[in-house]
């Protein structure tokens, strides 16, 4: 078994260095290759890349599913491990992976827990709270090659944040793909508190709402309606208890610093949760009208 492990990352050269000093820690891993897809960097990315020893690809169109697919395009093994570029993973984790393709009969792909950080320092271990029923999600799955190929790789009309990894993972399941969660290929992924602005969060809200109406347009399943809460009840449910013209006071009340901090956390969630119902909504009507 080889094992190729794709990273997409954009102008995060740190977090970058921090990711791929941990994978050359790795204790009991089969052969292994890391290939770093620039997504269109100006900073440092290429020079980290190199000097870890990664097989550098670049692609200038800002696009997760593009970048994705150049990344395995360029893969040689028989498998594809893709991680973020924000994620410090422990020194057993490749061979964790590598040993539960070993103990399947069949194809599958294998998921671990994914454990939200501050920082780079902190080190828990999972818990029952970090399961997830996740099919595919590219922060920490792996799948064999020739399976991932033959689905076609991402769909690049998913050209926004959100939804890619999950509508691949439906045409994988679709292709006899199993899934199977194995605890101790764990990592951490740092999410610092203070980095997400309120801005950046409306905007990653928008695009995801965007392609979740893309993705039901494509997969018109029960389950991916209930997966994006594009159902009735719930879209229902948030116009009534977060309507668009309360957005502007959830947003004052979400980035006051008179407030207190649990509130100014609620009405930053509200708020979140408003703009994504809003957005999902007007989405669905220009998927439906196409």
């Amino acid at each position: 078994m080889k094992i190729s492990i794709v990273i997409a990352t954009k102008d995060r050269a740190a977090l970058l260095e921090g990711a791929l000093s941990s994978l050359a820690d790795q204790l009991g891993a089969p052969g292994l290759e890391i290939v770093v897809v620039d997504n269109g960097s100006s900073d440092q990315t290429r020079s980290v890349a190199e000097r870890h020893g990664a097989v550098y690809r670049f692609e200038a169109v800002p696009n997760r599913g593009k970048a994705r697919n150049l990344g395995i395009a360029a893969a040689s093994g028989s498998h594809v491990l893709f991680i973020d570029d924000d994620v410090i993973v422990p020194p057993h984790f490749v061979a964790a992976h590598a040993r539960a393709h070993d103990q399947s009969t069949s194809a599958h792909a294998i998921s671990g827990p994914i454990l939200n950080v501050p920082s780079n320092l902190a080190r828990p271990t999972p818990g029952v709270a970090n399961f997830s029923n996740a099919f595919f999600c590219t922060c920490n799955v792996s799948v064999p090659l020739e399976p991932l190929r033959a689905a076609g790789g991402f769909d690049e009309t998913f050209d926004l944040y959100g939804w890619e990894d999950t509508e691949l993972g439906v045409r994988l399941r679709s292709r006899g793909v199993a899934r199977a969660f194995a605890w101790d290929a764990y990592l951490w992924h740092i999410k610092p508190p203070t980095t997400e602005t309120l801005d950046a969060a409306l905007a990653k809200t928008i695009e995801k709402a965007r392609m979740a109406a893309r993705f039901v347009a494509k997969v018109p399943s029960r389950r991916a309606r209930f997966a994006t809460g594009a159902y009735a009840a719930n879209l229902a449910r948030g116009r009534v208890f977060g309507p668009p013209f309360l957005q502007p006071l959830l947003a004052g009340i979400a980035s006051s610093n008179r407030v207190p901090a649990a509130v100014a956390a609620i009405a930053r969630a509200r708020l979140l949760d408003s703009v994504y119902v809003d957005e999902l909504s007007r989405a669905l009507a220009e998927e439906a009208d196409r």
